[in-house]
């Protein structure tokens, strides 16, 4: 069991951190004061990056209201 985690984690890992990376910037972009989201809830927008996974697509597909 651990040999199949240290042969799986070296490919993981690289895609767990562009995720994090993405998501902070998601939060950051949502939080600037002069951004405008899909039906005005920032918090909720926020909540569902945080949660879903992948969900800082869904939010640069479809949340953003430029």
């Amino acid at each position: 069991m651990l040999e199949t985690i240290q042969n799986i984690l070296p490919l993981l890992l690289p895609i767990v951190i562009i995720d994090l990376g993405f998501r902070i910037f998601a939060i950051v972009d949502i939080i600037k004061e002069d951004r405008r989201v899909k039906g005005d809830n920032k918090i909720l927008w926020v909540i569902g990056i945080a949660i879903i996974n992948f969900g800082w697509i869904i939010y640069f597909l479809f949340g953003r209201d430029d």
